[in-house]
């Protein structure tokens, strides 16, 4: 059993909800970064994601491209990106899972990606832009590596669309709860909850929702229905309001705390 499934259980077990924060890797800078992230397990986030920065994204809306771009310009790369799980992993057992696009995997080396991610102390990977139907082989040799493979759930999704996603996802299954890319909304789609319910009648695999999700009211609003919710650029978006500040991890873990609260049933 996965890092990442044991998870899941233990807050079955609680009946709560997973709370799943987003952070840039490397941002505001890699120090920092290691520090959000600390801050945020102690907080109690359930599960974290780091998002690797990457030139040409087409999922991330304007605040996660404007953090990437910082980190990339600071030369923030996959081996950087692995030194700070690696970090982070002699300090805390919380899963981590990272997200990136299929190009930088690609041209990395599929093997030497899933085999230093494992070594690393990464759980669980999402690649955003690859589909089940070109992931066969990334699929196995995550299998291999022991790590989960995340897949997102689109609302376009049709059943038999929806039937391949979930039978290719481990770990969870990220439903997307809008179109468009990533950023806070002001209330979430009254979709959401029917889509979901779908969902469950065709899986018991844990159903976790993202993009828009930026309030406590959000995650208690998602907690019923789903098994988890994903928040990123309300807190990338906090991160940088408070560059500089000599309070940012406070700020962070404080966030994080009200976030955590909400999960429970």
């Amino acid at each position: 059993m996965s890092r990442i499934e044991k998870r899941f259980k233990m807050l079955k077990e609680r009946n709560e909800a997973a709370l799943i924060p987003f952070v840039t890797a490397g941002y505001p800078d890699l120090h920092r970064c290691r520090d959000i992230v600390m801050a945020l397990a102690e907080a109690g986030a359930d599960i974290i994601e780091l998002g690797i920065p990457y030139s040409d994204p087409v999922a991330d809306g304007p605040v996660i491209q404007a953090a990437s771009q910082q980190a990339l310009a600071a030369s923030m790369d996959l081996e950087a990106f692995f030194n700070l799980v690696a970090e982070v992993r002699q300090s805390s057992d919380v899963p981590l899972v990272a997200m990136t696009y299929y190009n930088p995997v690609f041209v990395y080396g599929q093997e030497r990606f899933a085999d230093n991610c494992r070594q690393s102390g990464i759980d669980g990977v999402i690649v955003s832009d690859l589909p089940p139907e070109e992931g066969e082989e990334w699929l196995k040799i995550a299998a291999v590596a022991g790590l989960d493979t995340i897949m997102l759930a689109a609302p376009t999704s049709t059943e038999e669309r929806l039937r391949r996603v979930i039978d290719s996802a481990s770990g969870f299954v990220y439903c997307v709860s809008r179109l468009g890319v990533t950023g806070a909304d002001q209330d979430l789609s009254d979709s959401l909850r029917p889509r979901l319910e779908r969902m469950r009648a065709m899986t018991d695999k844990p159903l976790c929702v993202g993009f828009g999700i930026s309030t406590a009211e959000h995650v208690r609003q998602v907690a019923a229905p789903a098994d988890g919710a994903v928040v990123g650029s309300a807190l990338v978006r906090l991160v940088a309001g408070n560059d500089g500040a000599p309070d940012l991890i406070d700020r962070v873990r404080e966030f994080a705390v009200g976030l955590k609260k909400a999960t429970v049933r």
